[in-house]
């Protein structure tokens, strides 16, 4: 897949994430935020207030630190395919 085509099909998957109203497992959230926060290269800390919100949400950062942008992506889009609209 190019990279336009995974930049597209990457924002797709985030609004499609943004509107979706169902309560989703906090596993699949920890993926879904380490993944796009490694595509957006965004690695501010995480701003709970909860320090074990931040603290799940570190690890699950430190468990994709090895990936790279666009294989982010990929994984962020593959996990709303398969876990998300699959479900519906």
């Amino acid at each position: 897949m190019g990279s336009e085509k995974v930049n597209r099909k990457f924002e797709e998957a985030v609004e499609f994430v943004n509107s979706y109203s169902e309560p989703l497992p906090a596993d699949l959230l920890l993926k879904l935020y380490a993944y796009y926060k490694i595509a957006k290269k965004n690695f501010d800390n995480p701003g709970s207030k909860t320090p074990l919100i931040n603290a799940f949400k570190a690890n699950a950062l430190i468990q994709a630190k090895n990936i790279s942008r666009k294989e982010a992506m990929k994984k962020y889009i593959e996990l709303v395919d398969n876990s998300i609209r699959k479900a519906k």
